[in-house]
């Protein structure tokens, strides 16, 4: 690791003790680490979190890396929380693989974890609790096939190898295209790496390599923003089906440079995570994997009452 890494880590790894304090309130504390805080989708969760954590009397312990790439910074801040010993964790996985060994050790200390967002290859959790993401990658396949008609070429923005989530509804959209819409080919796949400027990079390159592509899928909200400022660059007709959401995102979808949005509900996510934790510290059965189903958000529905509940948590109400 380099030295400016380490260092930063550390710092982080402070952050958390510090705010965890000494538990002078002698509440219960869990221990939330996000892949990253600079989304929306990452407050959203926070949002959640607190919001179970208020009902039921515990403290929360937020805190994730800077870069949603960083899985060195998210193992030191998971291991400070399991040296402080909380009494449970919930981690959302960058890498499947990297993170095993900082849940098997928080299983070997008795810290129960919940994984939420993104699976790992351990099954040394007491909870899954993400969105089917196949599923959400098979309606973004289904959406694609809708404006083509089922015949055409189109492109992915992905995100980064190794997270599990977006590997998963990158492979339902693929597979999807693959053995329903044959007529449909996919000309180019590149990586984001989970960043707005390299996202839109990406897909300037894309456009450029392959002027006839008709469609983009882009898996996250990193992927979708990028794209959607390279489309407006360009000021392209290129159509573009993308994930996750965000108050321009929408915005972008109202103007018409986004045909539609596959959306996850965040918010429920993190509530349901703390309540997983809580509910396994109580002695009650928790199920092992909870799947949230994915919804697809378009001009003809983004404004029913359903679509504006998941689109709008009072984030302030729970994060001041």
């Amino acid at each position: 690791m380099r030295r400016r890494d380490f260092a930063f880590g550390a710092l982080a790894a402070a952050g958390v003790l510090g705010s965890a304090g000494c538990n002078r309130s002698g509440k219960k504390q869990i221990g939330v680490v996000p892949k990253g805080s600079a989304h929306l989708f990452w407050q959203s969760v926070h949002a959640g979190a607190v919001k179970h954590a208020q009902e039921v009397g515990v403290d929360i312990i937020w805190n994730g890396p800077a870069a949603e790439t960083d899985f060195n910074q998210q193992i030191q801040i998971v291991d400070a929380m399991i040296n402080r010993r909380v009494d449970a964790i919930a981690l959302a996985p960058i890498d499947k693989k990297s993170m095993v060994k900082v849940v098997d050790r928080a299983h070997e200390a008795k810290i129960p974890v919940v994984i939420f967002d993104s699976g790992i290859d351990t099954d040394n959790y007491v909870s899954l609790v993400a969105t089917d993401n196949y599923k959400a990658g098979e309606m973004g396949a289904n959406r694609v096939a809708e404006i083509l008609d089922g015949n055409g070429k189109i492109a992915m923005v992905m995100v980064q190898p190794g997270a599990a989530s977006t590997m998963a509804r990158e492979q339902g959209f693929k597979d999807r295209i693959g053995k329903v819409y044959p007529e449909i080919q996919i000309v180019d796949e590149r990586y984001g790496w989970a960043d707005f400027s390299k996202s839109m990079a990406v897909t300037e390159n894309i456009l450029t390599a392959h002027p006839e592509v008709q469609v983009l899928f882009g898996s996250n909200e990193s992927s979708t923003v990028g794209a959607t400022q390279a489309l407006k660059g360009r000021k392209s007709t290129v159509k573009l089906v993308g994930f996750d959401s965000s108050p321009q995102l929408v915005a972008d979808l109202r103007a018409g440079i986004i045909d539609s949005l596959v959306i996850q509900d965040p918010f429920r996510m993190g509530y349901e995570s703390v309540k997983a934790a809580m509910d396994h510290l109580s002695g009650k059965t928790v199920a092992k994997v909870q799947n949230i189903p994915p919804k697809l958000v378009t001009k003809a529905n983004v404004d029913t009452p359903e679509i504006q509940q998941q689109l709008n948590p009072d984030l302030k109400k729970y994060l001041g």
